[in-house]
């Protein structure tokens, strides 16, 4: 009856108007409806909080947790509206139950950076604190659209690499649950994204993320029991061509030697892995003892061991290459390593 009244009430309205001799002009534009300021689901803008590139860091991660705040209590998503040269962020964030942080760099709006600038204009995050994670999701978030950049970190000198907290982690003061990270660039990142949980999690899903971890770890799953995706996410050193630089050699040399694995998982069902790539590391895929799972269509490049699986479970992997010629000798470079469970490959280079 809802969409019937829909077009049977303003007919009504016209008969009424005209039988009490009312002028009435069904052409009319029609008036636009108020917008009611804290409507769920609203998205608005982390300014309207006083979150403002020119205010300090520390100013600026107490009044994002504010807004955070705000939006967990009324069903707010927040906008990080595009700036030149970002928002300087201290670390410590709370992304609390059903707050989604959103920014303009989706599929659609990727590639507005400016290599003339100090940094790219856009949803951009300047972090400067060296001590904390900087956000850590709880249950039902969603971080979609945002860059990620670490000014003090060096891209020339090993010997100057800052070991940064995650720049994302799955809280661990509860089982995290139906967490979504799409769409998000690292620059300088030291260990993008941590879901390794002392319990579990679940329901975690990795899309189009972009950046080159000097740990050697971009993504790492341990304990999570219902469907992990990681879907088109690249690893490359090339990634800080944003800024107009790149990492240089000896930095890429150190982040090899630490022997880390770009996607690490462990104690994980159903894992789904489509798509990935990884450049300039020791170690592309390790798939720990408790893990089962697909893994398909992917690159892993200039790196020591490509796929590591020691699994006690099942994994079918396809449709992907292996170009590993990276370490200290021969004897030390393996394209695929399989020491446990059953494993099937097809299609690969």
């Amino acid at each position: 009856m809802k969409g019937i009244a829909r077009y049977i009430v303003p007919g009504l309205i016209l008969l009424f108007a005209a039988s009490c001799g009312g002028k009435v002009e069904p052409d009319s534009e029609v008036p636009p409806v108020p917008v009611i300021k804290d409507v769920p689901g609203r998205l608005v803008s982390i300014q309207e909080f006083n979150v403002l590139p020119g205010n300090p860091a520390a100013v600026n991660k107490q009044n994002l947790q504010n807004a955070i705040n705000e939006a967990a209590r009324k069903g707010l998503a927040l906008y990080v509206t595009p700036v030149e040269n970002g928002y300087p962020m201290d670390g410590g964030l709370i992304l609390k139950k059903n707050v989604s942080l959103i920014g303009a760099h989706g599929p659609t709006g990727r590639g507005t950076s400016n290599a003339a600038m100090d940094g790219p204009t856009g949803s951009l995050f300047v972090i400067k604190d060296k001590e904390n994670v900087f956000i850590t999701t709880e249950s039902a978030t969603m971080i979609s659209g945002i860059q990620f950049y670490y000014p003090d970190q060096t891209w020339q000198d090993p010997d100057r690499i800052i070991p940064y907290p995650a720049t994302i982690q799955g809280t661990h003061e509860s089982n995290p649950q139906g967490v979504t990270l799409k769409d998000l660039s690292f620059y300088g990142e030291y260990f993008a994204m941590d879901f390794c949980h002392p319990s579990a999690c679940e329901q975690i899903l990795f899309e189009n993320c972009y950046g080159y971890p000097l740990s050697g770890q971009f993504i790492a799953i341990d304990h999570c029991y219902d469907i992990p995706r990681i879907l088109h996410c690249h690893v490359n050193p090339a990634n800080m061509r944003q800024f107009g630089r790149s990492f240089e050699g000896p930095v890429i040399d150190r982040v090899i030697a630490r022997e880390k694995f770009s996607y690490w998982i462990d104690h994980t069902d159903n894992a789904v892995i489509m798509d990935v790539f990884t450049f300039g590391n020791y170690g592309g895929v390790y798939l720990g003892p408790t893990t089962y799972g697909q893994f398909t269509n992917f690159g892993l490049d200039c790196v020591t061991v490509g796929l590591h699986i020691d699994a006690n479970r099942s994994w079918e992997i396809a449709q992907g290459c292996i170009f590993a010629y990276v370490g200290s000798s021969v004897d030390v470079i393996h394209p695929i390593i399989i020491t446990g469970g059953h494993t099937t490959l097809t299609g690969i280079d």
